[in-house]
């Protein structure tokens, strides 16, 4: 629903401007030239306080609390337009920029992630290709599962009984004294059709999953893990909602699980430290959660899968561009640093979230 798109876009923006407090804050002119802070109590010099960082002036209203949440949406104190165009096109100056100091002027990577991530959730969970609700192999209880095969099983009986038909059809025709040699080609292509679909409707109840499994293991993990995966496969579209809330709720654990791995590209450097990674990681996914939104109205909007291509190479060249900016790498170390992040990601960082959502998913 359209709704529930906004509502969650709204969050993500209320959730990043509370970590840029000053984000939205509405200032009136010389409010600040008399007074007291209301927070510490310090007198007042500034639009703020020089001692907690509070606005001199405080609202009550309802119009103004609304202002300050639609600010804080769409606006960030205007750093959002600072921020974004660097994000895409120079985020190796924006990652160095903001860990030499520079974090008056740029919205701060934790809160362009967070609002990032409502906002991919939010236009995916809308978008008719990522929509699995409906699917009626998805029902609850396995039931749609049990019927795609009931069905199956149904037709692949029928086509046999016409299989039958027709061989004997065409066994009477040779048997004539005169057989038509029209009617006898006409008899075999239909028999080889009817062979092929029999065929193939038989590895098509092979490939769907087993609704009811029994458990041939004793107690112990391996047990756990197979009445699990059971009441996964009865219940398939609960286990695609927790992954998707799950992803929802712990995509933040991108940024901790890539820290390790940024820190073997510059093994025992003291010039780069968590804090480096962390900003870096923290941007890096911030753009990719954009990249993945584009792409996703883009084919909505009936573009073709050749996007996902270009999508992936801009990733990867975005990842280029970033290294050798923030870490202020030549073209030759970045490269080689892209490609062993690149294989970093496909290979760990990604697998291993997955694998957590996975988990998470059959836990409960």
């Amino acid at each position: 629903m359209v709704g529930e798109m906004a509502a969650d876009v709204v969050t993500g923006g209320v959730l990043a401007h509370a970590v840029e407090p000053r984000g939205g804050a509405h200032v009136r002119a010389g409010a600040h030239e008399h007074g007291l802070c209301l927070n510490c109590g310090t007198a007042l010099i500034d639009a703020h306080c020089h001692r907690c960082g509070q606005a001199g002036h405080v609202h009550r209203t309802a119009g103004a609390f609304f202002h300050d949440v639609l600010h804080g949406v769409f606006h960030f104190e205007g750093k959002a337009w600072r921020t974004l165009p660097m994000l895409v096109l120079h985020p190796g100056a924006l990652t160095r920029r903001y860990v030499a100091g520079e974090r008056a002027r740029f919205v701060s990577p934790i809160a362009l992630f967070l609002f990032s991530v409502f906002l991919l959730f939010a236009v995916l969970a809308q978008l008719p290709m990522f929509h699995f609700g409906d699917s009626p192999f998805l029902k609850n209880g396995g039931s749609g599962v049990v019927e795609l095969q009931s069905r199956i099983a149904q037709e692949r009986e029928k086509v046999r009984h016409e299989l039958s038909d027709l061989q004997g059809e065409l066994a009477r025709e040779r048997a004539d004294r005169e057989p038509d040699p029209v009617r006898v080609a006409k008899l075999e292509r239909r028999i080889a059709d009817a062979r092929s679909a029999v065929h193939d409707m038989g590895v098509a109840q092979e490939a769907l999953p087993r609704v009811k499994v029994r458990s041939r293991l004793g107690s112990g993990f391996e047990h756990w893990v197979e009445q699990k995966w059971a009441h996964a496969t009865e219940n398939p579209q609960l286990l695609l909602y927790k992954l998707k809330s799950s992803g929802y709720k712990y995509s933040w654990a991108l940024i901790p699980l890539s820290l390790p791995f940024l820190w073997l590209l510059f093994p025992f450097s003291r010039r780069f430290g968590f804090y480096d990674h962390s900003v870096f990681a923290t941007y890096s996914l911030t753009f990719m959660s954009l990249l993945a939104i584009t792409t996703a109205l883009l084919m909505t909007a009936g573009a073709s899968s050749g996007i996902v291509i270009v999508a992936l190479v801009a990733a990867v060249v975005h990842i280029y561009k970033q290294l050798k900016g923030a870490y202020s790498l030549g073209r030759a170390g970045a490269l080689v640093r892209t490609v062993v992040l690149t294989t970093f990601i496909c290979w760990a960082i990604v697998p291993l979230f997955l694998t957590g959502l996975l988990y998470l998913g059959l836990a409960d």
